[in-house]
């Protein structure tokens, strides 16, 4: 029996047209299905249960935007087996139009996750030849009219590390939104599983200068890319390429904002009940932006991207907790003003 149909896609060659046009925010990227093993992958015996969901930090980042009020659009390549269409009605359910997204010929990608309330966490992927790293420039200028009328785009190392044909697709789709007036958001998310130093940090060069947004970590992404683990110099390293606006997160307690004026830590709010921090970047990532989009300062949508990602670590997965705005928003409020500096 054939598989019921998901929400409608594009075609793989189509091209969008006007009457899409208009997003909040874009996320260009990745959606994976993610198994979630219930014990530590080292100690993973026969039989041990799990669970399927479904991630990616395109996904990730694109449910946060929507959850935040942004109406938001994911644009990736997924593949025709079954699982596709679970994978889209999840999206779908939560409030991503997935009506551009592109199928082809090849399996989804997927990952393997095990975690720990402390937040350690293991991975085991399966990308290579994967529908999500053939994504290309051909699919860029089908989705020409879309990235030329949003607000903003989201999209990450993470993309631009699936391929070749991916990484000149990050780079086509950062310089046509930059190029009509809307802000761009980037998190160079290094893997060392998935790219190279040198891949990541030629890759860092050619978008950096289009960012309004870089989101990063340190020491993780700084050290492997700009060279140091010390939070401030990270952050004026990726201004020095071009970004504009820099937010480092270093540790799980505390946030670095350098808008090129001045460098200050922001506290960030502590989750009591902390389950898993998978795709808790992502989720401040896609709310921050989302934010922007809207119309609020910088100050404040940090603030949102804050309170929401502290939120989500109450779920297990990608996306297994995304918070409704008003919750953020009274999180936020909470926890406004403390212990800058």
């Amino acid at each position: 029996m054939a598989p019921a149909p998901g929400p409608r896609t594009g075609h793989e060659t189509g091209r969008d047209t006007g009457h899409d046009t208009g997003y909040d925010v874009l996320v260009l990227g990745e959606v994976l299905v993610e198994i979630h093993a219930d014990t530590a992958l080292r100690e993973a015996a026969d039989g041990t249960p799990a669970r399927i969901s479904y991630s990616g930090d395109a996904l990730n980042a694109a449910a946060a935007a929507a959850a935040a009020g942004a109406r938001t659009a994911l644009l990736a390549v997924v593949g025709e087996d079954e699982l596709s269409v679970p994978l889209l009605h999840r999206a779908a359910a939560l409030g991503v139009d997935v009506s551009h997204v592109r199928r082809a010929p090849r399996p989804n990608g997927a990952y393997l996750l095990a975690s720990d309330t402390e937040g350690d966490r293991a991975f085991v992927y399966w990308r290579t030849h994967s529908a999500g790293s053939s994504l290309s420039t051909r699919h860029i200028e089908s989705w020409r009219d879309l990235l030329t009328g949003t607000k903003a785009l989201v999209t990450s190392g993470i993309t631009g590390a699936l391929s070749p044909s991916s990484r000149e697709a990050v780079v086509a789709a950062a310089e046509t939104v930059h190029g009509a007036g809307g802000h761009v958001s980037y998190d160079p998310n290094f893997r060392p599983r998935l790219t190279g130093r040198d891949e990541a940090r030629e890759l860092l060069a050619r978008i950096a200068p289009l960012t309004g947004l870089l989101k990063t970590s340190c020491p993780a992404d700084a050290e492997a890319l700009v060279g140091t683990a010390d939070p401030r110099a990270a952050a004026a390293r990726y201004r020095a390429l071009g970004a504009r606006t820099v937010v480092v997160t270093a540790g799980a307690d505390r946030l670095l904002l350098d808008d090129g004026t001045r460098a200050e830590y922001h506290p960030v709010p502590v989750n009591p009940d902390p389950v898993d921090a998978t795709g808790a970047g992502d989720c401040f990532t896609g709310t921050a932006t989302a934010r922007l989009a809207l119309g609020d300062g910088l100050a404040d949508a940090v603030a949102y991207g804050m309170a929401a990602a502290c939120l989500s670590v109450s779920g297990r997965g990608g996306t297994g907790r995304v918070p409704a705005f008003p919750e953020t928003a009274a999180l936020a409020a909470a926890h406004r003003g403390r212990g800058r500096g």
